[in-house]
C-alpha cells in the first residue's frame, strides 16, 4: 500500500471513530439527562471549554509548526540548486585542463541528487544507491577542486572555488536534517486523543435534543479529520498529496543548463 493510501486510511480511520465517539456521548449524556435531569451538566463548561480550547490550540501549533517546515524544506531545494550552479560555474576560474572532468562530475552528481529525492518515498534502495553515488562525487570533486587549485597562482580565486564547493555539500547535510525534523511523536498522540475527547463531548452536548443531527456530527468529523490529515501531510510532503517535489524541477532545470 503506497503511503498516500496509508494516510488516506488513517483519517478516514479517525472520521469514523470521531462519528462513533460522539454516537457514544450522545448516548451516555441522554441516559445521564433521565437519570439527573438537573445536575447532569453541572461543572461540564468548564471541562468543556478546556478540552475544545486545547485541542484547538495543539491543531493550531502542529499546522503553523507543519507548514513553516514545509515551506523550509521548498526555500532549501533552491539554495541547493543556487549552491550547485555557482560553484558549476567557478570551474571557469580553475586551469582549462581541470575542467572538462569537473563538469562530467558535476553533472553527475546533480543527477545523484535528483534520484536520490525521485525514489526516497518509493524505493529506499535506489534512494540509497543515489545517495552513496552523491556522497562519493562530492568527496571526488572535493579533491579534484584541490589539484587543481594548487596550479592556481591567485588566493583569491581558491577562496571562490573552495567556498562554492563548501556551501555545496553543505546544503545537503541541512536539507537532511531539514527532511528529519518533525515534532515529537507524543504530540501527534496528544492531537489524536484531544480530537477523539472532542468528539465525545460534542456528542455528550447534543443530548438535549430528541434527534441526532447527522449534518453536525458528519461536519464535525470530516473538517477535524481533515484537519488532522493536512498537518501529517504537510510535515510528510513526499509521501501523500501535499507533495514538495513539484519544487524539485529547480534541480532538474539546472541539470538541463549544464552544457
Amino acid at each position: 500500500m503506497s503511503p498516500t493510501m496509508i494516510f488516506v486510511a488513517i483519517v478516514t480511520g479517525l472520521f469514523l471513530v470521531m462519528l462513533a465517539l460522539m454516537e457514544i456521548g450522545r448516548r451516555t449524556g441522554v441516559r445521564r439527562k433521565r437519570q439527573d435531569s438537573k445536575g447532569a451538566d453541572a461543572g461540564l463548561t468548564t471541562i468543556d471549554g478546556a478540552v475544545f480550547g486545547l485541542m484547538g490550540l495543539l491543531v493550531a501549533f502542529t499546522f503553523s509548526g507543519a507548514a513553516t517546515r514545509f515551506d523550509a524544506r521548498r526555500q532549501l531545494i533552491g539554495q541547493e540548486a543556487n549552491a550547485i550552479g555557482t560553484a558549476y560555474l567557478r570551474i571557469d576560474l580553475l586551469p582549462a585542463v581541470a575542467q572538462p572532468a569537473l563538469r562530467d562530475d558535476f553533472r553527475n552528481y546533480v543527477d545523484a541528487r535528483v534520484g536520490y529525492y525521485r525514489n526516497l518515498a518509493t524505493d529506499d534502495r535506489e534512494a540509497q544507491l543515489a545517495l552513496d553515488k552523491s556522497n562519493a562525487l562530492q568527496g571526488k570533486i572535493w579533491s579534484a577542486s584541490i589539484i587543481a587549485c594548487e596550479k592556481v597562482t591567485s588566493p583569491a580565486t581558491t577562496s571562490l572555488v573552495l567556498s562554492s564547493l563548501n556551501d555545496m555539500i553543505d546544503i545537503t547535510t541541512t536539507r537532511a536534517v531539514a527532511a528529519e525534523t518533525h515534532p515529537p511523536p507524543v504530540v501527534f498522540w496528544g492531537l489524536g486523543v484531544l480530537v477523539l475527547a472532542s468528539a465525545l463531548l460534542a456528542g455528550y452536548g447534543m443530548a438535549e435534543a430528541r434527534t441526532r443531527s447527522w449534518l453536525h456530527m458528519l461536519i464535525y468529523s470530516a473538517i477535524l479529520a481533515t484537519a488532522v490529515y493536512v498537518i501529517i501531510d504537510l510535515e510528510y510532503p513526499r509521501l501523500g498529496l501535499i507533495r514538495i517535489d513539484v519544487a524539485d524541477h529547480v534541480l532538474t532545470d539546472l541539470r538541463s543548463s549544464m552544457k
